[in-house]
């Protein structure tokens, strides 16, 4: 397990964490949240062993091995499905092994000492899963949105987005003990996202994840550490499970400060009244002995100082917008086509589709940065948009303050006045003049969000707003966009902020844009369902080609055919049973576990007295992820079996 006794840690003289406690047992999944800046990243270090400890300790089983997401990719020529098996250090050793024993005995082909070696390696290759490494890698690179083709395309083609998608696939390709993972979803769509959700829940060791995704959270983790005022507080559960004991936890703390406070009120009422008289001077000096010994509970403070709330329109014209048969693209490609779309003040839109498909082109056209290639788009007057996308936190000045900034806007200002609505964001006192080139990729986001807000908008076209804002802050924007009284187009992959913001859907796909009438749990479904008619199709065009060619041959040779196919058949019978057996464990060992796991979520199996219990649930659940891992190791060798001989 993992267990911190008395940590503290400090970066740059600043202080993250101070004498905090916590542990954390093998197979949990944690979520470690807190505001930008608390040092969850640097925990992470510190885990890793980049960092070392300033005072306390932090133990870490020292035969866990450690993966996690690298933040940069080399530009290199290999192909994407071989950089990622490089992730499995095992497999990769191994392999270096053999390559240098082969050629030794190639030199030295008498050699059976080294012949004896390279077997034993082959043994250990086998142990491992080494023969199905590349189908269990381009199975995970189909999880995480790869085609087919890409998979063979060389790691330097693909945009940073993608490039960080291979190296979350490294990560989790790694044999690992402990995963952490910072920000994994920051670059994913939707359907990626409920894709990695399954992944880590059937993941058999322990998981520490970063997130601001709450959704996501509740989708994955079992416990929850919270970084706050430089100390740390465990909770049981997902994060709606700890938001509530949160709240539980502040309101005592609360009452425990109002109580002491009426303590201390009385207690220094006596000892004003009395230090001066002789004869209460005794009771005045024990009164003040009591006070200096009063436990003092530190206040609450103000948790939640963000205040991103819209100032109202100077005007709303109906209709802020119209888009009427608008095709939109790049150069000679289109990409979207006979776009029809009406914008009108309350219009609260959320765009669905996957990532490619055209989402960010629309915003875009919308924002009029892009032109039409067909169509009308028609802005009507006192229309003002309030554009934020990924892009612009690269336009602003690094060399000036964000008080600078603002002068751009408004440069007749009186300078309190910005002063005060940069503090609404966050940059209080002197953090209003300094340069924003050291800001942190969440300060540059509400920098971006104070200048829009600024400038008093009707049409808020938000791409993907949440990305470098924590969970407060998120929070903070949901309330103000709740507010908000013109009309707004936002494409995010946080679920619970579409859900808060969002009253229709269009889903941008197959070059179209159109009403979506549903939910985002209905979008999940038609994910699937677009999954399951793609593999139709192909399944289709492939028995359509079978049957042309049947049609060209002779009646002797379809018989002989048909007879071979139901020889077939018989002959595969017993492989299809083995798959279906697999498949039959795969979903009952999935339940079993499932319960276990419910049980290690009530709190009560954490008290001393049933110390035995919980050991044996533990236990329990490594034998079940274990024999899960053999069974889909099992399924995985069978059906590839029964799919090649099919496709013979």
């Amino acid at each position: 397990m993992i267990q911190a006794d008395g940590l503290s840690l400090l970066r740059g003289g600043h202080q993250l964490l101070a004498a905090a406690q916590f542990t954390i047992f093998p197979g949990q999944r944690v979520g470690l949240v807190g505001a930008n800046g608390a040092g969850k990243s640097s925990l992470f270090a510190l885990i890793r062993g980049e960092l070392k400890e300033d005072a306390g300790q932090l133990q870490v089983p020292q035969h866990w091995r450690i993966a996690s997401v690298a933040q940069e990719t080399p530009a290199l020529d290999i192909p994407a499905l071989a950089y990622v098996m490089q992730g499995d250090q095992d497999y990769t050793h191994i392999q270096q092994q053999l390559q240098q024993l082969n050629q030794q005995l190639h030199a030295e082909p008498d050699n059976h000492r080294i012949g004896e070696q390279v077997a034993a390696l082959h043994g250990q290759l086998d142990a491992i899963g080494g023969y199905d490494i590349e189908a269990r890698t381009a199975q995970l690179l189909t999880g995480l949105g790869f085609s087919q083709d890409q998979l063979q395309a060389p790691v330097r083609s693909f945009s940073g987005g993608w490039r960080m998608r291979l190296n979350l696939a490294q990560a989790l390709i790694a044999r690992a003990d402990l995963l952490l993972l910072d920000e994994p979803t920051n670059h994913l769509d939707l359907d990626t996202i409920v894709w990695l959700e399954h992944w880590l829940k059937r993941f058999p060791g322990t998981v520490m994840v970063i997130s601001h995704d709450r959704d996501f959270l509740d989708g994955v983790v079992t416990h929850i550490i919270h970084i706050e005022r430089k100390s740390t507080n465990s909770y049981q559960g997902d994060y709606t499970s700890f938001q509530r004991q949160r709240s539980e936890r502040r309101a005592q703390q609360q009452q425990q400060y109002d109580k002491e406070q009426t303590q201390r009120a009385h207690l220094q009422s006596f000892i004003d009244r009395f230090r001066a008289k002789a004869s209460k001077a005794k009771q005045a000096q024990s009164r003040l002995k009591a006070l200096e010994k009063l436990t003092a509970t530190a206040p609450l403070g103000d948790q939640e100082p963000f205040d991103l709330s819209f100032p109202e329109p100077t005007k709303l014209p109906n209709p802020l917008m119209q888009l009427d048969q608008v095709q939109a693209g790049y150069g000679e490609s289109t990409i979207l086509e006979k776009i029809q779309l009406n914008l009108v003040p309350g219009s609260r839109i959320g765009l669905l589709g996957r990532n490619g498909a055209g989402k960010s082109t629309l915003m875009k056209v919308l924002a009029g940065e892009l032109a039409p290639q067909g169509g009308v788009r028609e802005a009507s007057p006192g229309l003002v948009i309030g554009y934020f996308a990924q892009h612009q936190l690269e336009t602003l000045s690094l060399n000036d303050n964000a008080i600078t900034h603002l002068y751009r806007i408004d440069p007749k200002a009186p300078e309190q006045r910005l002063r005060d609505f940069l503090g609404r964001f966050g940059f209080t006192g002197d953090r209003a003049y300094e340069p924003v080139e050291p800001f942190s990729g969440g300060e540059k986001a509400r920098l971006v969000l104070a200048l829009l807000i600024y400038q008093k908008p009707n049409l808020l076209l938000l791409d993907e707003p949440t990305n470098h804002l924590d969970l407060d802050m998120r929070e903070a924007l949901i309330q103000a966009l709740q507010e908000f009284s013109g009309a707004m187009v936002i494409v995010s992959h946080d679920r619970h902020f579409l859900r808060a913001t969002v009253d229709d859907y269009y889903l941008v796909a197959h070059r179209e844009v159109a009403p979506f009438k549903g939910d985002l749990d209905d979008y999940a479904r038609w994910l699937d369902e677009q999954a399951a008619l793609a593999k139709a199709t192909l399944l289709s065009a492939s028995v359509n080609a079978k049957t042309t060619a049947d049609n060209q041959q002779s009646s002797s040779n379809r018989k002989a055919e048909r007879q071979a196919a139901a020889q077939k058949r018989q002959q595969l019978q017993p492989l299809r049973k083995k798959v279906k057996h697999a498949e039959q464990q795969l979903e009952q060992v999935t339940e079993q576990l499932e319960a276990v796991e419910a049980q290690l979520a009530d709190p009560e199996i954490y008290q001393a007295a049933r110390k035995e219990e919980l050991t044996d649930l533990l236990l329990h659940q490594g034998q079940l992820k274990e024999q899960l891992e053999t069974i889909e190791m099992e399924w995985m060798t069978l059906s590839e079996e029964l799919q090649h001989l099919e496709s013979e």
